[in-house]
């Protein structure tokens, strides 16, 4: 049979996957129809089980023709990004998988770029279908949880045996992250999709089996669950994202969730608990700035020391009479552990040296010395400190004041206004103006640079102009500390 004779004649072609997972067959049958020019609309794709194949538009009681022999002259042209995509979507567990991915494979021959696409509904498709079967793998390699069954010795080893519950065809394609994981083990894992076994040679299949095959518990999970006890951080608890990354439908597989809705329950007391204990062990007096430097890198008082971050400490010389406190580092001042290196800190450098301040004749910090940040992906966005997490940092601010001594101080911002005066400030109600401390220094406060980063057109220029003023009379006020205290 001819290529041209088949499209003619109207064949149509029924391939049965001879099982859910078998991405590979269905490649070698798409690639001797794709030679042979054979439309989607002709194929029909057929499941193990599955008596037909709702994405395929062949109409019933229609001659189904033997599948053509491979034409080797006729190109088969399919993009990488496609393959890798087509592999996962194969897991999937839709019925029209194998069919879907026959008709993408038909379009790219007519346009290689198709993939490019973001707006096509067939690739759209196609990326969902990978992206479910990612995420389910995801789930079976961090929720499998194996459980011992004691064996007799040399001719029974001990095994181990896990259930796990894949909403898609992925036991098989996984088989290899177990056995690099727990190659000395001998293990099991049950699903209702099929089995896996290793015996520490080989990886070998079962039918699938149910969840009462599995054990229920074994010796181990008290210690397991006094661990998961111990590990918790109530400071860093997010109720909603921890549903999101394990939702319910695995908890019953997991001998550490019977104890998360306790957990969850009393988190906030324990965190309470947690600050206050912070807070009696903070109060030493440090004497000097390597001593507060050393101690908020250690400090958990509140949760955002809790975070993946590092301290940021204040920086500058130790005699200079202006102080410059911000509100807390942002992600360039938390990678580099230094205070103002980041768009807002540019920005300040290009006032200060507009106004005659030179930042070298300054001392600055943050209020809060760790970031505080919501994870977006792979971007890391910043969130404002409350004002509990601002008053509690307050502490090491006051002991690089008490050791700084600064006559002035610029407080750039809300939360560096009330870390300075305990209370929450009107910044453009105070603004333009200094007012006296109780220790004999003299505050300024005026917006945090990163504000003006947020505007454009004739606003920023408007809120420019008053930063550029406020600094103007700062370097003024500054001028005549340091000339009275010269004369």
């Amino acid at each position: 049979m001819t290529s041209q004779q088949t499209v003619d004649q109207k064949s149509y072609f029924s391939i049965v996957i001879p099982r859910a997972d078998d991405f590979a067959f269905w490649r070698s049958q798409a690639r001797r129809l794709i030679q042979n020019r054979v439309p989607p609309d002709q194929v029909t794709w057929m499941l193990p089980g599955v008596s037909g194949d709702l994405f395929s538009t062949a109409q019933s009681g229609t001659g189904h023709a033997a599948l053509p022999d491979s034409n080797p002259e006729a190109p088969v042209r399919a993009s990488k990004r496609f393959l890798a995509l087509a592999r996962n979507a194969a897991l999937h567990s839709d019925p029209e998988r194998f069919a879907l991915l026959y008709c993408v494979l038909w379009r790219l021959q007519q346009n290689i770029r198709l993939m490019e696409d973001k707006a096509d509904s067939d690739v759209r498709r196609l990326e969902e279908l990978d992206k479910s079967v990612r995420r389910d793998s995801h789930k079976m390699h961090a929720f499998v949880r194996f459980r011992e069954i004691t064996g007799d010795g040399a001719q029974v080893p001990d095994r181990y045996v896990a259930w796990f519950e894949p909403d898609h065809h992925i036991v098989m394609a996984n088989a290899g992250f177990f056995k690099r994981r727990f190659a000395n083990m001998h293990w099991s894992i049950l699903t209702p999709k099929g089995c896996i076994h290793w015996d520490g040679s080989e990886i070998t299949e079962t039918p699938p089996a149910k969840r009462s095959d599995a054990p229920a518990d074994d010796a181990t999970e008290a210690l397991w669950q006094r661990y998961f006890t111990s590990t918790f951080n109530p400071a860093r608890l997010k109720v909603s994202a921890m549903m999101s990354e394990m939702p319910k439908k695995y908890w019953k597989n997991m001998p550490e969730a019977a104890l998360i809705p306790e957990m969850i329950a009393n988190a906030q007391s324990r965190e309470s608990r947690m600050v206050d204990a912070g807070a009696v062990t903070a109060r030493k007096p440090c004497a000097n700035l390597a001593e507060v430097a050393d101690g908020i890198t250690a400090c958990r008082d509140c949760p955002i020391g809790c975070m993946e971050n590092q301290s940021v400490m204040g920086e500058g010389r130790h005699d200079v009479s202006l102080m410059i406190v911000g509100e807390q580092p942002g992600d360039q001042e938390d990678q580099a552990g230094r205070p103002f290196v980041g768009p807002a800190g540019q920005l300040l450098d290009v006032h200060l040296a507009k106004a005659g301040i030179d930042r070298r004749n300054a001392y600055l910090t943050n209020a809060v010395k760790h970031f505080k940040f919501v994870q977006r992906g792979k971007r890391r966005i910043h969130q404002t400190p409350t004002a509990k997490e601002v008053d509690t940092c307050r502490w090491w601010l006051e002991a690089e004041r008490r050791i700084i001594k600064p006559k002035l101080i610029l407080a750039l911002g809300a939360s560096a206004a009330r870390s300075i005066v305990g209370r929450t400030v009107s910044v453009s109600a105070v603004r333009g103006a200094g007012q006296q401390l109780d220790d004999g220094s003299e505050l300024w406060i005026t917006n945090h640079p990163s504000y003006l980063l947020r505007l454009d057109g004739e606003v920023k220029a408007e809120q420019e102009a008053l930063f550029h003023q406020d600094l103007l009379k700062v370097a003024s006020r500054v001028h005549c500390i340091e000339s009275d205290v010269s004369a």
